[in-house]
């Protein structure tokens, strides 16, 4: 690949904010509206809150909460001042959110209102202070010197900016290339923390493709509709940064998306693109389309190619306008896309397309425009990465893919051995997916060689850490958690010494289990929940090693 200089990101932050200065910003969907000037006044005043602290350049500031405006002025503090953001999914357990925190020695936690109640602050020592996102006032306090930081804060803005903030006031940190910015958390337990470290020209990269792909496309003004998790490098690149950086105006959805709510706001913000995740493509076909083709009448008619031709058009329209009708494209990825669907999706003649990425490329590896889109496919290889398949042949037998380039993290946080098995000695990230490509580099997934499932929303799921609480359950000899569509079950092959020292029947079993289930659900994050149990007659097949053969048990009935 060709050496590229990769300019600062933090200067193309700073320049995009100079120049838009009077223009609007983000907003939270029906509540209020920031400004760029205003954002750049919640940065310039925490710099100053982490200048009084001390705060070094390369210190970590966890935040944690619902997409909000001012999480999103916050995080811009956090990188422009030259500390690293450590985004937390707000979705997280109470006690991962505890373990990422002091995993990553955090200084400081920026606390949405929604999480906060949940939280102990004593289970957080080495924290100096806790702010809420909410309205930015101070939650906890650690030292008297963080209190005093905080209430000087007004008062030195004031004397450094007695005509107010100017845009020739801005002054951020320029950072390096290799410079860490970001350590997004796929795993929050200590034991097998999994703290990706996004280095800036990761930022970059993943700025510059969507330049390249969307560049052309979307213009100052236009709106996009914010529903994937800003905690989540899928939501933070291509729902967030880029569009800040580009003038385009961030809705956040702050409400939970019903259909009704998520319906209402597309049609009034009318977004120039839609990024989202398989589940709400699935959910507004399921709802608004299929019941209408499915019908005897229907069927009929869309055997006559004419008549076919018009309830195709009139079919997609119907789609687009109830995803608000002004986008280019729905960008779908985080998850597979149901195949039914999507062939639905492509006869109809729909404006779609399917990335892939990985939060350890921050995320893209793979995308396609819509118009040459191979339905199947998720794109090809993105700039400034190269991408292979470790199979002896490609296009016919599935390999792992590998990828190279300005978007590969440079670790594990404090986790040599796992950066070691996941980024080999030639700087290649091997990201346990199994795909082929075609000869036009148009690649197809077909399936996992490792065990991470993916959430309905791009989450990703842990079964190990699963079936680590589920097995110290009652009665669980051996257990193995799998995902059918958006839900997951447990397959449990109970302790038979103590069933039968019970003397338990069938239906005590049953119950017990279900008990189980209740009482393992609250002690895991909302979408990594189980939604049934199944008993296993027979225990599970083994490997010589004594591992469980997953792959027997994926397709389980349950």
């Amino acid at each position: 690949m060709e050496q590229i200089v990769v300019p600062s990101y933090n200067q193309i932050i700073q320049e995009s904010i100079q120049k838009y200065w009077d223009r609007d910003s983000m907003s939270d969907y029906g509540l209020f509206t920031f400004k760029y000037k205003d954002v750049a006044e919640i940065i310039e005043k925490f710099h100053i809150l982490y200048s009084e602290l001390g705060i070094q350049k390369g210190e970590k500031i966890a935040i944690c909460g619902r997409n909000l405006s001012r999480w999103g002025a916050a995080f811009f503090s956090i990188i422009t001042y030259g500390a690293v953001a450590v985004p937390i999914l707000h979705e997280f357990h109470p006690s991962q959110i505890h373990d990422i925190v002091n995993h990553s020695e955090a200084r400081l936690l920026l606390v949405g209102d929604k999480v906060w109640p949940s939280l102990t602050a004593s289970e957080m020592p080495k924290l100096e202070g806790i702010i809420s996102l909410a309205d930015y006032s101070v939650l906890s306090s650690n030292t008297e010197n963080f209190a005093q930081a905080d209430a000087s804060v007004n008062v030195i803005y004031a004397q450094k900016h007695p005509n107010g903030l100017q845009p020739s006031d801005l002054h951020y940190h320029r950072d390096e290339a290799e410079e860490l910015a970001i350590i997004n958390y796929t795993s929050g337990t200590t034991s097998n923390s999994k703290g990706v470290m996004l280095p800036y020209r990761a930022l970059w990269s993943n700025y510059d493709f969507a330049v390249s792909v969307l560049g052309n496309i979307v213009k100052p003004g236009d709106n996009v509709l914010s529903m994937l998790p800003m905690a989540h490098m899928y939501g933070m690149a291509f729902e967030f940064t880029f569009e800040f950086i580009s003038c385009i105006h961030i809705h956040f959805l702050t409400k939970m998306a019903s259909p009704t709510v998520l319906m209402q706001a597309l049609a009034e913000v009318k977004p120039v693109i839609l990024i989202v995740v398989p589940l709400i493509i699935e959910k507004v076909v399921r709802k608004a389309v299929l019941p209408k083709i499915q019908t005897p009448k229907m069927r009929i008619l869309m055997k006559t190619p004419i008549v076919r031709h018009i309830i195709k058009k009139k079919i997609c329209d119907g789609l687009t306008k109830a995803l608000g009708g002004n986008f280019y494209e729905v960008i779908i990825g985080g998850a597979a896309l149901n195949q039914e669907i999507e062939k639905l999706l492509h006869d109809i003649g729909f404006r779609y397309t399917v990335g892939y990425g990985a939060t350890e490329c921050a995320p893209i590896i793979t995308y396609e425009d819509y118009h040459k889109m191979v339905p199947g496919s998720c794109g090809k290889n993105v700039i400034h990465q190269e991408l292979k398949i470790l199979s002896p042949d490609p296009q016919r037998i599935p390999g792992e893919i590998l990828t190279r380039g300005l978007n590969v993290m440079l670790g594990y946080y404090k986790n040599e051995e796992a950066t070691e098995a996941t980024l080999d000695k030639e700087g290649w990230y091997h990201t346990g997916d199994l795909a082929i490509m075609d000869k036009k580099g148009n690649v197809f997934i077909k399936g996992r060689c490792k065990n991470m499932l993916l959430g309905a929303n791009g989450q990703n799921i842990y079964p190990e850490e699963i079936e680590d609480k589920l097995s110290n359950m009652k009665m669980v000899a051996e257990c193995v958690v799998i995902q059918k569509g958006e839900k997951l079950f447990g397959l449990v092959y109970p302790d038979q010494d103590q069933v039968q020292a019970q003397h338990l029947t069938e239906e005590d079993l049953a119950e017990l289990m279900e008990q189980n289930r209740k009482d393992v659900n609250p002690l895991l994050p909302s979408y990594a929940q189980i939604a049934g149990i199944k008993i296993m007659k027979q225990e599970f097949e083994k490997t010589p090693k004594k591992s469980i053969k997953r792959f027997l048990y994926a397709n389980e009935e349950v």
